[in-house]
């Protein structure tokens, strides 16, 4: 099948795309790297009236460090700039662990950071990792500018708080604190396909006890989930491997929703967050305490 029939934009700045944004209201698309996007269109699962292409916006490209040791990616930036990227291998190893986990190398040469995180696949990657980073969101329109918290941004599958007139711009990522070990397990039908589900984990280590914990999972629910109980449970803790046993096993039964397709039923899928959440945990301490 092919799109419906559209409109097309294709603005030269921010300021011009902001304008074209708030002229067409609800009837306007953000196109960015079109992996997810042009698929729909073609099958008709989208049929927007307009669409505006910020591939010749190229200020909304970059990575940039700062001061606290962080990055600021720019919405348009590349998965494959940001997979290749020296400095995020540096500032940030469980961002340059993930992206090649992303589809292909061809779509992640057209794929954009901030794409998929406005697109909020609830099986992605990206939306994942920028909750398990505590990322801030900065959404601009013609009424002003305006940052929100990862957590506070996703709020459903395929839906953010992103209204008509506004576009992500930025993706700022507080640096991580000395100690820090991070962890990333999935598992898929092949590589590059989607999650049958999957958990990232983000450990500081004080000592011999856990100073703080994220544990982010993915593919299991209507969003990506940060989950409670390893906080509640290891914060100020030894995590020993009854420990995190525990949280893996209260985390699969009560911290997410998955859903039997062909590729597995719910109970497969508990199985599974259990069995990543436990991995994901363990390699987290063991890389904080190196």
């Amino acid at each position: 099948m092919k799109p419906a029939p559209f409109d097309y934009f294709a603005p030269t700045s921010l300021e011009e795309a902001l304008e074209k944004l708030t002229d067409l209201g609800y009837s306007g698309k953000v196109l960015a790297g079109g992996q997810s996007l042009i698929p729909a269109m073609n099958f008709r699962m989208a049929r927007p009236a307009a669409l505006v292409d910020l591939n010749k916006v190229t200020e909304l490209s970059y990575i940039k460090p700062t001061q606290d040791g962080g990055l600021a990616i720019g919405t348009m930036t590349r998965d494959s700039a940001i997979e290749d990227s020296e400095v995020v291998k540096r500032l940030f190893p469980i961002i340059a662990e993930v992206m090649p986990n992303i589809a292909h190398k061809q779509i992640r040469n057209r794929g954009t950071f901030g794409g998929a995180v406005a697109h909020a696949d609830p099986a992605a990657q990206i939306p994942a990792l920028s909750l398990l980073l505590d990322a801030k969101m900065k959404i601009q329109s013609k009424k002003g500018d305006r940052w929100v918290d990862a957590q506070d941004f996703f709020m459903g599958p395929f839906m953010t708080v992103l209204e008509p007139e506004d576009l992500l711009t930025e993706v700022l990522l507080p640096g991580l604190v000395p100690g820090t070990g991070t962890s990333y397990k999935q598992i898929s039908r092949q590589r590059g396909g989607y999650a049958q589900a999957a958990a990232i984990s983000k450990v500081v280590m004080d000592g011999i006890k856990v100073k703080d914990v994220r544990v982010v999972l993915f593919s299991v629910a209507e969003t990506p989930v940060l989950t409670k109980e390893p906080v509640r449970v290891l914060v100020g803790q030894v995590p020993t491997t009854e420990a995190i046993e525990a949280v893996a096993e209260y985390v699969a039964q009560n911290e997410c929703d998955p859903g039997t397709d062909i590729h597995g039923t719910a109970e497969y899928r508990r199985n599974l967050v259990r069995v990543l959440v436990r991995r994901s945990l363990t390699e987290a301490v063991e890389r904080a305490r190196k």
